[in-house]
């Protein structure tokens, strides 16, 4: 079979097709026929020898993780009833392939008429909009910023927060990416558009995004979901009002700002940091069923930013990278 394979630590270019052998499904796993892969963030920073520890990985390995596809073999005790079942889940050994194993017990059943890519966008990027929305719950009524919101899991979260009855404002990049954002449920967008590599303060986004957000919730959020980072995750966290929730979940501008106790003590600020998002994923199948439950009753609508044939995982990288892209990227071998 063919998949993809990261030869040494680099950039995209070290993303090669080659032909590997086809897993073999151990005890208790499944061999799953791949027809959507999903590109993920920390599958970047993994490639580049950046991500988390637990996460590292030595050369050469198949990158990503989280698929969707048909069940086409099985492995000792395990219920033959699987067999032609469509699914998602996580690959034993990475994702960016035509094939891959995966343990039953931890596989989903996708449910008819969702596609395989929105299937991976949900059991990803839902999975984790929908347990940090779990450990910063949401009132009826409190004003919400998500940001970056026109990404895979700010997507999710606008919708899911609005659902409960959240106010959503979302930051996004450029006037395309607000329309689809107003169109899941936020109720005020705000442009920021920052030049890559400026180091902009509170107050000092290229286009005043700070003063925007101010404008239109003069008390301040009551809850930020910081999927950035950087500097204008510093910016967020000064805007959360008194008392509120400052929680953060991603870095593709930065590291997370760090608030110190006397600072979060000073403000009554409920901070809640990265270190979390390790414990998210021994309940990803439950959530999972939740997800795929709604969207097949229309009530979330995942964002495929775009879709890359398996050759083209390189090029999905650098789009991620270079922040080309909206919602889930998604690989069809």
């Amino acid at each position: 079979m063919q998949a993809i394979v990261v030869e040494r630590l680099g950039g995209p270019e070290v993303l090669a097709l080659r032909d590997v052998p086809d897993p073999v499904p151990g005890d208790g796993e499944v061999l799953v026929d791949v027809e959507a892969a999903g590109v993920f963030w920390l599958d970047t920073r993994i490639r580049r020898g950046q991500g988390p520890p637990r996460h590292a990985a030595a050369p050469p390995y198949v990158p990503g993780g989280t698929v969707a596809g048909t069940v086409t073999a099985i492995g000792a005790h395990v219920d033959p009833a699987l067999l032609g079942t469509r699914v998602a889940g996580r690959g034993r050994d990475g994702g960016y392939a035509e094939r891959v194993a995966a343990a039953a017990a931890d596989l989903v059943p996708v449910p008819d008429g969702l596609d395989a890519g929105a299937a991976v966008a949900l059991f990803g990027d839902g999975n984790t909009a929908l347990a940090l929305l779990e450990s910063t719950p949401v009132r009826r009524g409190e004003h919400v910023l998500v940001l970056p919101a026109a990404g895979g899991a700010g997507s999710l979260l606008v919708q899911l927060v609005a659902a409960a009855g959240g106010r959503v404002t979302g930051l996004v990049r450029g006037a395309e990416r607000g329309a689809l954002v107003l169109g899941l449920g936020a109720e005020h967008v705000v442009d920021h558009v920052v030049e890559h590599g400026a180091d902009h303060g509170a107050g000092h986004g290229s286009d005043g995004w700070v003063e925007q957000v101010h404008a239109l919730v003069p008390a301040g959020p009551a809850v930020v979901f910081d999927g950035v980072g950087g500097p204008a995750g510093r910016s967020a966290a000064w805007l959360v009002a008194d008392g509120g929730r400052y929680t953060s979940y991603g870095v593709a501008g930065g590291p997370p700002p760090l608030l110190g106790a006397v600072e979060a003590r000073a403000r009554r600020l409920t901070v809640t940091g990265m270190d979390r998002l390790a414990g998210f994923a021994a309940d990803r199948p439950r959530r999972a069923r939740e997800l795929f439950a709604r969207a097949a009753a229309g009530e979330l609508r995942p964002l495929i930013g775009a879709e890359y044939p398996l050759p083209d995982a390189a090029r999905a990288h650098a789009d991620l990278e270079r922040r080309r892209s909206t919602g889930t990227l998604v690989l069809r071998p």
